[in-house]
């Protein structure tokens, strides 16, 4: 039996709130690394934590991806699977994970070099998709995402050593600054925050609705806003936005008549591969953290 233990850069679900300073790279590749974006861009991304690309998919193909997730999402096998989130009182279907996996044409998506070339160079490795989903607010009264850290949960829950990640959310309809888009807090990347409380056992069941474990205090959310800022992001359906798994996000509901879908991507480095949980008792299923490694080529 191994007696290795493993270092935990990144303390969480503690008894206390503990703030702890980044000791991993933003962008990983070396500077004039060859890729899909430009120097300057990738150093906004290095000090912001984003970057919002106005057309990653073109007027021409965003009806494809558009018609696909009304397929999926009004499809009553879809809605009775396991990797599908339901709205508890409209019962619509709010997410749909892993949805590479059950839609050839997202699966291509993933493969297209537009992403995941982008993510190759951030991440200065070859990558695999540790999370896929398409998350759905209709209007009237869609609810939204408090504010998380995505590698909070990722490393708490998943296991990811390091911040070796990185998300995009490509917007299906538009995102007007009214119908609950996504905002993030320039530069809260450069800094964890370990949150308090222990993880039930099987939190993803209520996580996926309503975020609870893992959640930062006010007082926390308000130091953070307070240097850092808030940017709302706003764009025309095809637009995109990607951001590192540390940044500080959330979203509002959505109350407009507007519907506001996007597909979400997340890329971990093929050397941060997914161990045991650092401050959970179970592993998450596979479908909202993958244990399958391979490559996207």
């Amino acid at each position: 039996m191994s007696t290795e233990t493993r270092t935990d850069l990144y303390p969480t679900r503690g008894v206390s709130e503990v703030a702890t300073p980044r000791v991993d790279p933003v962008v990983w590749s070396p500077p004039g690394a060859r890729g899909p974006i430009r120097q300057s861009d990738l150093e906004g991304f290095e000090r912001d934590g984003f970057l919002a690309i106005e057309e990653l998919i073109g007027p021409d193909e965003i009806g494809m991806y558009q018609a696909e997730l009304n397929r999926l999402i009004t499809d009553p096998a879809v809605k009775a699977d396991e990797r599908s989130v339901v709205e508890p009182t409209s019962q619509d279907v709010r997410s749909v994970f892993e949805v590479h996996r059950i839609s050839e044409v997202f699966a291509k998506l993933v493969h297209d070099e537009r992403v995941v070339g982008r993510a190759r160079q951030i991440l200065g490795s070859d990558v695999y998709v540790h999370q896929s989903r398409i998350n759905v607010k209709p209007g009237f009264g869609a609810s939204g995402f408090y504010w998380h850290s995505d590698f909070e949960t990722w490393h708490a829950e998943d296991g990811l050593p390091n911040m070796r990640a990185v998300s995009v959310s490509i917007a299906l309809t538009e995102n007007y600054a009214t119908n609950g888009g996504l905002m993030i807090m320039p530069g809260s990347h450069r800094t964890f925050l370990g949150c308090t409380g222990e993880t039930p056992r099987d939190n993803y069941k209520k996580s996926l609705q309503m975020q609870d474990a893992g959640t930062p205090s006010d007082e926390a959310l308000t130091k953070f806003a307070d240097r850092h800022g808030i940017r709302l992001f706003t764009g025309s359906a095809g637009s995109a936005t990607w951001f590192d798994c540390n940044a500080m996000h959330g979203s509002g509901d959505n109350i407009t008549p507007y519907p506001r879908s996007n597909v979400f991507i997340v890329f971990n480095s093929v050397e941060n591969a997914a161990a045991e949980p650092f401050a959970a008792p179970v592993r998450r299923p596979e479908f909202i953290g993958a244990r399958d490694f391979t490559p996207v080529k």
